[in-house]
């Protein structure tokens, strides 16, 4: 399934060739429903998509209303109950409602003054932005009035606003309109990480910052968490010594794959407070050296994978090194969430559960193993 961020490269690349593409956005559910506010799917003329609502007949039925708002020009939102009238050929009877917007990003009447054309270029110029927020990776929140008569408002209207919650683009809307003021009496600070919300009427849409996910080894385990990582909206970067183990055809979605060894790699990469680290090396040796170099980086996170005995060895090392026992024992070893796992994919599974409760619940992380004790002078 495609990520936000994929799609949102769909749509550069669509207004980067003049492709005409219908923009729909889910902006409100209530029940069940097969998709949660936030979802978007890209539709084009000649009915093919990015991104996803869900599947089903629902989104089938998105698209036919896409290519006829594509040909029609104006935008609309609109609401489908999940009964019987939609997913009776599927199974899927959900019994809860979805609203979606759908908007028409047209390329006609460029050479004409004024009227359509500037609408047109104005929606561009508004989808060119959204994308270049979402794609940097810093955060955003598009807000979105769905309600005309809950909220007071014309609707449909967009807002984009940055990582810092200011106003940066506005669509159907002017950003010092009184619509403006009522949109941003509801909103909640990107910082808090919130998922997407809806009151009286208007659709907040968060995109809550990416954090980067340093991976140091290429084995098994670190392409098994890289693959998912990238799913769950980390930024990977892959550290090894080894240059296959570090190549684009092993690492496809990596941002970054770095060669070297880890004295030489490590105490030259960023470490940020928004930084993961994983230590999963092939040996004792590579992971007392990587852990050496990140434990007092100031990373969020920094977690090591080994049996206890193994991170007791690494922990008494490390002290005798002069790393400091409070360093160490911020370190998350042994690693991942305790789901009895033993393959390759379970393991991986677990490290990323770990991850992505540390970074959505403000550290807490249920279900951890105890951790190794540090021991102190």
């Amino acid at each position: 399934m495609a990520t936000i961020r994929e799609t949102v490269r769909s749509l550069l690349g669509a207004l980067r060739d003049r492709r005409p593409v219908a923009y729909c956005r889910l902006v409100e559910t209530r029940g069940s429903t097969p998709q949660k506010a936030g979802a978007m799917m890209l539709v084009f003329e000649d009915g093919s998509q990015a991104g996803t609502l869900g599947g089903g007949c629902v989104e089938a039925e998105v698209k036919r209303r896409a290519i006829r708002v594509l040909q029609g020009g104006t935008a609309e939102v609109a609401t489908f109950q999940l009964d019987s009238d939609y997913g009776w050929d599927d199974g899927l009877i959900c019994g809860g409602r979805m609203q979606i917007l759908i908007e028409p990003i047209r390329f006609d009447g460029d050479s004409d003054v004024g009227g359509a054309a500037d609408d047109a270029a104005a929606i561009r110029d508004y989808f060119q932005q959204l994308a270049e927020l979402v794609d940097t990776g810093r955060g955003m929140t598009e807000v979105i009035v769905f309600d005309g008569e809950a909220s007071g408002l014309t609707a449909p209207l967009s807002f984009l606003f940055d990582a810092n919650d200011e106003p940066v683009k506005s669509l159907h809307a002017s950003l010092d309109s009184q619509a403006l003021n009522v949109v941003r009496d509801s909103m909640r600070p990107l910082a808090s990480r919130p998922r997407p919300w809806a009151a009286r009427g208007i659709a907040y849409l968060p995109t809550v910052p990416r954090c980067r996910l340093v991976i140091v080894g290429g084995g098994h385990v670190g392409k098994a968490v890289a693959d998912l990582a990238a799913d769950l909206d980390f930024d990977v970067w892959v550290v090894d010594d080894r240059e296959e183990f570090v190549s684009e055809s092993r690492f496809p979605r990596a941002e970054q794959r770095l060669c070297g060894n880890v004295d030489r790699v490590l105490p030259e990469l960023e470490i940020t407070p928004d930084t993961y680290c994983l230590i999963v090396t092939r040996g004792h040796s590579h992971d007392e050296e990587a852990l050496f170099h990140l434990a007092e980086r100031g990373a969020c996170y920094v977690g090591m994978i080994g049996s206890r005995r193994k991170i007791k060895m690494i922990f008494d090392d490390l002290l005798n090194e002069g790393i400091s026992a409070e360093a160490l024992q911020r370190v998350h070893a042994p690693l991942g969430v305790d789901i009895g796992s033993q393959t390759v994919p379970e393991i991986a599974i677990s490290i990323c559960a770990e991850l992505v409760s540390h970074r959505n619940r403000d550290g807490v992380v249920p279900g951890r193993p105890t951790p190794v004790e540090v021991s102190r002078a």
